[in-house]
């Protein structure tokens, strides 16, 4: 049988494991003490008919104990969940304890208004942003710091070992006899190929700005002079392809055909046996230009 009086002798005049003495106060650590202070109402081991509320998890409990069920102590402890709902919570309290001392009814209500706002305030405060605050370990941080400079070195080292080794396949000095990856030789040939492209493409853009355009002399072009006022270079090869191109053609073998009747003569007193003068043929051709004067150029 349980007799709370002496359990509650024993425990009050003799050692208790849960009693936390003050020089005012004395105070109750057990996990079921409804109020936390050591008292005979509120003492959990003293009361065969005790209640009390507990959270879990953000989940609020009701807690009962009553002296039937002492036989039992892993059926000890009757356990309720209570609704989130606050009016329905207090009248799931009622229910439950309808029949019990108007103390432990009051004290389970004040418990549980208690767990409520703290339950509301922990949730505001997870919501809100909140600043971490990270001790900073300075020996940890030169650590890896040494660590870091390290692996650059034997990365270097190991770059610059792979570069010869290739070099030397490249040139056939272990002819046959290595046992490298093929795909490290490949992916080094790839890279390779794409610095000589890159390269080639350089090439041919500064050859294509370098790079004299040279126009008709009968065409019209937007573009006749370039950005210094100047007018652009002529091909004067390519202004004998113009519609004047048989004109030229036939001035250019009366005067070869002229020059070879001259050689056969006899030359007295500067003049050729029939009193005629040596005489070359002159060719003229004309470029026109907008917004310019005509420009001749002869030869002779």
């Amino acid at each position: 049988m349980q007799h709370d009086d002496v359990v509650w002798s024993v425990i009050n005049k003799a050692f208790c494991s849960y009693k936390v003495s003050t020089k005012s106060q004395k105070f109750c650590r057990n996990e079921y003490n409804l109020t936390g202070l050591c008292s005979r109402s509120s003492c959990p081991l003293a009361n065969s008919q005790y209640a009390t509320v507990r959270e879990e998890n953000g989940i609020i409990y009701l807690y009962m104990k009553t002296a039937e069920r002492f036989a039992f102590p892993n059926k000890l402890w009757e356990k309720v969940k209570l609704s989130r709902n606050f009016e329905k919570a207090i009248h799931q309290i009622n229910e439950n304890l309808l029949y019990w001392p108007g103390f432990i009814k009051s004290k389970c209500k004040q418990r549980f208004v208690k767990i409520t706002q703290y339950l509301i305030r922990m949730r505001k405060l997870k919501l809100r942003r909140q600043k971490l605050l990270v001790p900073i370990q300075r020996k940890v941080e030169r650590r890896e710091r040494r660590k870091e400079e390290k692996a650059l070195v034997a990365a270097r080292i190991e770059k610059g070992v792979e570069k010869t080794l290739l070099d030397r396949l490249k040139k056939g000095v272990y002819q046959d006899l290595y046992n490298i990856p093929q795909t490290a030789f490949d992916q080094a040939l790839r890279e390779e190929e794409v610095e000589d492209e890159e390269e080639a493409e350089e090439e041919v853009e500064m050859e294509m700005e370098n790079e004299n355009e040279f126009i008709a002399a009968d065409s019209e072009s937007e573009n006749e002079f370039s950005d210094s006022g100047k007018p652009e270079t002529v091909d004067v090869d390519s202004s004998f392809e113009t519609s004047d191109e048989s004109d030229i053609e036939d001035s250019l073998v009366a005067s070869t055909s002229k020059k070879k009747n001259a050689k056969s003569k006899v030359k007295t007193d500067g003049k050729f046996s029939d009193g005629k003068s040596k005489r070359r043929s002159r060719v003229e051709i004309e470029y026109e230009y907008e917004n310019q004067t005509p420009i001749r150029t002869a030869n002779y």
